[in-house]
């Protein structure tokens, strides 16, 4: 599981240096794909041929489901961290995140996202808020 804030820099290579917390758990391999409001989403390799088995097997009728498939096989990239702890992030990547040097890891649960500094800030300002008045009927069955 994946959790906590941490604020690493992209070098001028593109690589990341990886939280040291979750290097174990990544250290057989891992995905970057890109992941929801413009981050990097990064998976343990087995966790993400599970999701993608699964996203696979939905309708091949549905030009949604159809879209999301090819943008998810397309837009991932396999990466085994080096013995300082980094990845290389594609430039389709960094160009998709809006990476530069300044870069946020953010644990979230069973993976972790990749955000442009400034993109993370402006996020949980726009949603602190919301966060701390959250109620049942957005949680659902969560607590």
């Amino acid at each position: 599981m994946f959790f906590g804030t941490f604020t690493p820099k992209l070098d001028d290579k593109g690589r990341l240096t990886l939280p040291a917390k979750f290097r174990d758990s990544l250290a057989g391999g891992l995905m970057v794909t890109k992941g929801q409001d413009h981050s990097l989403a990064v998976y343990p390799r087995d966790a993400f041929m599970e999701l993608a088995a699964k996203a696979a097997a939905t309708s091949r009728t549905n030009p949604e489901a159809r879209a999301f498939v090819r943008a998810l096989a397309a837009g991932t990239d396999e990466q085994h961290p080096d013995g300082q702890g980094r990845i290389s992030l594609s430039a389709d990547h960094r160009r998709y995140a809006g990476l530069s040097r300044e870069c946020v890891v953010v644990g979230s649960v069973t993976f972790l996202e990749i955000w442009n500094a400034e993109a993370w800030h402006n996020y949980i300002e726009e949603n602190e808020e919301s966060y701390s008045q959250a109620r049942d009927e957005s949680l659902g069955s969560i607590f």
